[in-house]
């Protein structure tokens, strides 16, 4: 990994940094024509707007709102309010982080809320469950099964992340509970039970996209490696890509023009500075 890249995703993480370039006279602002690429806005209605314009293109949404580390009952019920009324305003699949429903302090409060915005979902719609550093995996993979275990497995997709060494046997129990597998290469930096970014991570990717292909799991490619998911689709057929709002959309239309079905991630929210950081930190090679 390119040592730029690890500085800015440590700097992602940084409260101080992000305090200190909002007390700047106009950093705020500056950072955010930059963050703008990437987030579809600060409110709900600009989040709206912009999953609008994307399935008038032609693609698939997944909606996010931005919050990590809740340790409070309230604020993560106050989230769960929040995508109880995306369910109602909009026909876009959703994303959510489980440590923005406090899973790190209430494992079994955290599956419960997840189980009232699943069930607001109609058939056909997905709560897409993202993938966080690697201390927390155990537990988002036992919240996503106790959720499946409850009949809602085909309301829910996970993310798996490629660098992972566990992620194979990840795959396996997901892929049985009928959870849907978005497979991402992985963006944090994890120090230890990972691969090493780069070809180590690219070969585990081809495999886990066979694996998943051969269970016959419902799953889509998300990266934004051109060369990795070209051998995939060719390999493998024409599996849904997934992408990141405001990285390279040009190819999002080329593959729709093939016919491959595209779905486009949305994320909105006042917490966005350390979104935009961890994207800027990605580009650095990934």
């Amino acid at each position: 990994m390119r040592w730029d890249r690890a500085v800015l995703f440590k700097l992602a993480t940084n409260e101080r940094l992000e305090q200190i370039v909002k007390e700047l006279p106009g950093g705020e602002e500056q950072a955010w024509r930059a963050a703008s690429r990437y987030v579809a806005g600060r409110t709900r209605d600009e989040a709206l707007q912009v999953a609008e314009a994307q399935q008038a293109l032609g693609h698939g949404v997944s909606i996010d709102l931005f919050g990590e580390l809740s340790i409070d009952a309230a604020d993560a019920d106050r989230v769960v309010d929040e995508y109880l009324e995306l369910a109602k305003l909009t026909t876009a699949w959703l994303s959510l982080d489980l440590s923005h429903l406090a899973v790190d302090v209430d494992p079994a409060g955290a599956a419960d809320r997840v189980v009232r915005i699943a069930e607001a979902l109609p058939a056909g719609r997905r709560l897409q469950i993202g993938a966080e550093d690697i201390g927390r995996t155990d537990r988002i993979r036992d919240c996503v099964l106790t959720v499946a275990g409850r009949g809602l497995g085909d309301q829910l997709g996970a993310t798996v992340q490629a660098n992972l060494k566990r992620s194979p046997d990840d795959i396996d129990a997901l892929a049985e509970a009928g959870v849907q597998v978005r497979l991402v290469k992985g963006a944090y930096v994890e120090p230890a039970g990972a691969h090493p970014y780069g070809e180590a991570t690219d070969v585990a990717y081809l495999r886990l996209a066979h694996q998943l292909a051969e269970r016959g799991a419902d799953w889509s490619l998300a990266t934004h490696d051109g060369r990795l998911r070209e051998a995939v689709l060719l390999a493998l057929g024409n599996v849904p890509v997934e992408q990141l709002l405001g990285i390279r959309p040009e190819v999002l239309a080329q593959l729709h023009e093939r016919e491959i079905a595209t779905r486009v991630y949305v994320p909105y929210g006042p917490a966005w500075f350390r979104y935009w950081l961890r994207r800027v930190a990605e580009s650095r090679g990934a």
